[in-house]
């Protein structure tokens, strides 16, 4: 088989565009030799490949390198490292890459993007096969439809993996998997291979930045732009100005950062970055609910969005006049406290306020939303008040990052196990608190369950039907927890008290 697979992967690259009819020969050889094979046979034979069989193509080339001690190891680790270098046999050298992009660039914008997140896609980097397994479906919520998915396309380690991993050698190349330098690496059992990556050069407030997709894919079209130099968030004036920048060079995509504290901010602090794409946020089509003017400001729209987290949003068609704004605001923002709401800029001289921005272009007008964060931790919180409480932890535990505060839950994937568990369970009625799994599960489902009629939910498909619209909610809490004014009254003043020192 694997002569075939060898030609049908040339076949696939022929199909899709990596491989020049030119090249055909040559990739070919290049292949023999990853395979330590000396020939091709059957070179004048019709061969099919379809773009979704490139899975098993690469499973069978890789059981073929384990049988023939290609591979070194087997397990879902070291196969990602070698189907990696399988692939990039098929792959253009950055600068043809760069080449094509900007000669579609030239056209339109949206020609490049759309271009480049298909070859992405084609040359395995984002894995179709994979990320089709995620779990998605939207929640009804009173601040409009919120996203949520079960992430699935991230694999679990073996367990020989990561004590493989935990005892090899921490390099220090690349620094973190946001460095320019992961760009054609082959990887190491503890940092994956990116052989089949390829990254557009980007220049933005004057200073030099990459452009990628996400390998995960949260959402459409989901990238990173991220600094050709590895150093740490920060969110500051020049921020923003990147921001713009980015969404002058892409008008379709919107860009946000995360915050630049812990708690609060992303898994990656210590690499400057943002995250944006082609999609259109439940936080995005929420309304300003109250509009306010900014006193030498009269020129630029603003209010607070109707948003379970706290959230300004500023318009003007100039945009150098919503970044004016917009650092007044985290200025004023930074050093506020307010104890009666429980705000506190600094405890112990630590800072606790910052800022999540997101920019996008909209009717003509710059756009941006910020969204106050504030990471003090207590006693009764020690994750964080302003975070997931611990009654919803069963859930979602993790830090509400970018993606989470524009709306959408990415749940881990225990959850799907958990959950058509947790529906058999209740059709049968067995005690959800002795199931150790389950017993998290068990105050949640005697707080819902009684609002649904046993004829509403007696089949396999109503129960998780509930189970997802109950999901939707508990990340609406979430939201809630992580928001520093609640949509209460009393929130609401305090927020508004926030509003009138600026």
């Amino acid at each position: 088989m694997i002569q075939q697979d060898i030609r049908k992967l040339v076949e696939y690259g022929l199909k899709t565009g990596l491989v020049e009819k030119e090249d055909e020969i040559y990739t070919v050889n290049r292949l023999l030799e990853l395979f330590e094979l000396d020939e091709i046979e059957d070179k004048g034979a019709d061969i099919s490949m379809e773009v979704d069989e490139l899975e098993e193509v690469l499973g069978r080339m890789m059981d073929y390198a384990v049988e023939k001690g290609i591979m070194k190891e087997d397990g879902v680790v070291y196969r990602d490292l070698f189907d990696t270098k399988i692939m990039s046999v098929l792959l253009p050298r950055p600068s043809e890459v760069i080449r094509e992009f900007k000669k579609l660039y030239e056209k339109s914008p949206e020609k490049a993007t759309e271009w480049y997140y298909k070859f992405s896609q084609d040359t395995d980097y984002i894995r179709r096969y994979r990320i089709k397994k995620d779990q998605r479906w939207k929640a009804d919520t009173q601040y409009g439809d919120l996203d949520i998915t079960i992430n699935l396309s991230k694999p679990e380690k073996d367990p020989k993996a990561i004590a493989a991993a935990k005892n090899a050698k921490q390099g220090g190349y690349p620094k973190c998997q946001l460095c320019i330098e992961n760009e054609g690496y082959a990887g190491r059992i503890n940092h994956p291979a990116r052989q089949n990556h390829r990254v557009i050069p980007i220049e933005i407030n004057g200073s030099k930045w990459g452009f990628q997709y996400s390998p995960y894919v949260y959402y459409n079209e989901h990238c990173i732009v991220f600094n050709s130099e590895h150093i740490p968030m920060k969110i500051d004036h020049a921020a923003f100005c990147k921001l713009f920048d980015f969404v002058k060079l892409f008008p379709h995509y919107f860009v946000g950062s995360n915050a630049d504290l812990p708690i609060v901010g992303g898994s990656i602090l210590s690499h400057d970055h943002f995250q944006g794409g082609h999609y259109e946020f439940a936080m995005a089509r929420a309304e300003v609910e109250k509009p306010f003017t900014v006193k030498g400001f009269e020129d630029v729209e603003a209010g607070i969005v109707k948003w379970p987290m706290s959230v300004i949003r500023l318009a003007c068609e100039d945009s150098v006049r919503v970044i004016a704004l917009a650092d007044v605001i985290l200025e004023k923002w930074r050093g506020y406290t307010d104890e009666a709401a429980f705000v506190y800029a600094y405890t112990d001289g630590e800072p606790h306020n910052t800022i999540t921005p997101i920019a996008r272009k909209r009717n003509g007008k710059y756009e941006l939303d910020l969204v106050l964060r504030n990471n003090i931790t207590t006693e009764e919180h020690p994750l964080g008040v302003y975070h997931p409480h611990a009654k919803l932890h069963h859930i979602k535990k993790e830090n509400i990052g970018l993606i989470e505060v524009m709306g959408l839950a990415v749940l881990p994937a225990r959850l799907k196990g958990e959950m058509d568990k947790l529906s058999d369970a209740i059709l049968a009625g067995e005690d959800i608190r002795k199931d150790e799994v389950l017993e998290k599960h068990a105050d949640w489902v005697d707080e819902f369950l009684p609002k649904y009629a046993p004829d509403k939910r007696g089949t396999k498909e109503e129960m998780m039907a509930i189970l997802h619209k109950e999901i939707g909610d508990v990340f609406m809490q979430v939201l809630e927890d992580a928001g520093v004014y609640k949509r209460t009254e009393e929130g609401k003043e305090a927020f508004w008290r926030f509003i009138e020192t600026l």
